[in-house]
């Protein structure tokens, strides 16, 4: 009787009155790297798409300061623009 192991995957080959596995066939595994080349160009994409990535970090890191000011800015004004509507009220204050 042929049996196939679920963890590993291996064929065993047992047999029936002695219950004692006769065979075991190990399942064939793919190489590692296929190809040297194609793995080392997919390194190179991986440098490329990292190093992209932290410039993009990098601007809105350094453009964060500038954008806070204009927010701010602009909150200001709508705020001195209608300077009836003040700050929310606290909940103990509806009382």
């Amino acid at each position: 009787m042929e049996i196939s192991c679920p963890c590993c995957e291996a064929k065993l080959k047992v047999d029936i009155v002695t219950q004692a596995v006769i065979t075991f066939e190990e399942k064939k595994k793919a190489p590692p790297i296929e190809d040297f080349a194609k793995a080392v160009q997919n390194l190179k994409g991986e440098a490329a798409r990292r190093e992209e990535a932290f410039q993009k970090s990098f601007d809105a890191t350094r453009n964060q300061s500038t954008v806070l000011s204009k927010k701010f800015d602009e909150l200001l004004k709508q705020a001195k623009a209608d300077p009836q509507k003040g700050p929310p009220k606290k909940p103990f204050e509806f009382d």
